[in-house]
Parts: structure tokens; sequence; C-alpha cells
């Protein structure tokens, strides 16, 4: 299994919707809140370089905002 983690804020629609996709999709993440965790937004602007959420990494595979065919892709969901 991919090792998923989603740095977002609890506002972000696109973070909502990338949420729903794993539950959808039977996929185990981790999620970060940038918004109230400084260490947690301090290592996504440094693994990212962006500020805007939501970041997706699947194992080492960087996603900038939510791109449902890229996680499939990533994912092997059909």
């Amino acid at each position: 299994m991919k090792n998923v983690t989603i740095y977002s804020t609890p506002t972000c629609s696109y973070c909502k919707a990338a949420k729903a996709f794993f539950k959808e999709h039977n996929v185990a993440y981790t999620e970060k809140d940038v918004a109230g965790d400084a260490a947690a937004r301090a290592e996504m602007v440094e693994k990212s370089g962006q500020m805007g959420v939501p970041i997706i990494f699947v194992d080492t595979d960087m996603i900038v905002g939510f791109d449902e065919g890229r996680l499939k892709q990533l994912l092997a969901i059909a």
C-alpha cells in the first residue's frame, strides 16, 4: 500500500474533496492540518515550496491541489 499524506485546512473545499475521494476508494492517509499546526505548515512549505492546500504526497510523488486523475494514476485506481 502507498503512503499517502495530505496537508490541508478545515475550510478548504478541495481538501474536503480529496478526503472524500480517499474515503470512497478506501485509501488510508495521514492528514496534517496546517491551519492549526505550525510545524506541519513549515514542513509542507519546505517539502513543496507552496503555501496553498491541499498538498498531497503519494509516497514521494507530490500533487498540488486536488487532481483526481493523477491520484487515480498514482494509486492504481481504475
